[in-house]
């Protein structure tokens, strides 16, 4: 075991966690708490209780994330058998570029029937159901995964080092994405703009609404980042249009400090 490919692998990942997650926090569940509450997804904010637990995994997701990739990187019995190169010309500026859009079917793939696997009754409380007590996500819940979930999800990096060539900058960008698409989805707050749940584009992309359902109701809604999958095969919420709608349509006056809609 290569121990300081470990601890800065932690240090990568941790930085980016806490960071992403804390200026999402500050902004939407601290500074701005009351002014924004008429466009918070859930008219209600998480218990202290809640926050510690997500951050408690968190912790637990981010070093077994850190352990799996310090071994496929330095491991001198995984190492030489993966596609990772280290000079972008081997294969190219266009090949470089093109390796992201793949990199993101890939991830959303293997998430998606990965996820819908966590969902099945004998394997959903031992694995999944620690995410799932953020019944009301916050930004900490990005990474609140049981650890057995959490070297599930870490998977897809083994698909990515043994199927497709993958230069290092890949890997540090596309998990950047990752976390901030992470934090994005349980923000508990929407981002993209109304009506972008129904425009040529917005149809196929996962909305924080979209997945915040999820963490509320248990089932559909499985995607991570695009929505091909849930419409393909049926799994997305009937009601996801309308409460995207509902929740982009509501008025500062329409809800009180307490979180009770006034209209």
């Amino acid at each position: 075991m290569n121990w300081n490919a470990f601890f800065q692998n932690a240090e990568l990942i941790g930085s980016r966690y806490f960071l992403l997650a804390l200026i999402g926090f500050l902004l939407f569940y601290v500074l701005f708490r009351n002014k924004w509450l008429y466009k918070k997804i859930q008219q209600r904010f998480p218990r202290n209780k809640d926050y510690k637990r997500e951050i408690l995994y968190s912790i637990l997701t981010m070093l077994v994330f850190s352990l799996v990739s310090s071994v496929v990187f330095t491991h001198s019995s995984i190492r030489p058998h993966t596609t990772i190169y280290k000079e972008i010309g081997e294969y190219g500026w266009l090949y470089y570029f093109a390796a992201f859009p793949i990199m993101l079917f890939m991830h959303d793939t293997y998430f998606y029937f990965m996820h819908r696997l966590m969902h099945h009754k004998k394997i959903f409380n031992f694995v999944h159901l620690v995410h799932h007590q953020s019944t009301n996500p916050s930004p900490w819940a990005a990474y609140s995964f049981h650890p057995v979930e959490a070297f599930i999800e870490i998977g897809i990096l083994f698909v990515f080092v043994f199927t497709i060539p993958m230069h290092k900058t890949h890997l540090l960008i596309f998990f950047l994405f990752m976390i901030v698409y992470n934090v994005y989805g349980h923000l508990g707050y929407e981002l993209y703009p109304k009506g972008f749940n129904k425009n040529w584009f917005g149809k196929w992309i996962n909305t924080s609404i979209n997945h915040n359902q999820h963490h509320q109701y248990f089932k559909g809604n499985y995607g991570l980042y695009f929505l091909f999958w849930d419409r393909i095969l049926g799994t997305i919420r009937e009601d996801y249009d309308t409460r995207f709608e509902e929740v982009k349509t509501r008025q500062p006056d329409e809800i009180n400090d307490a979180g009770i809609r006034t209209t």
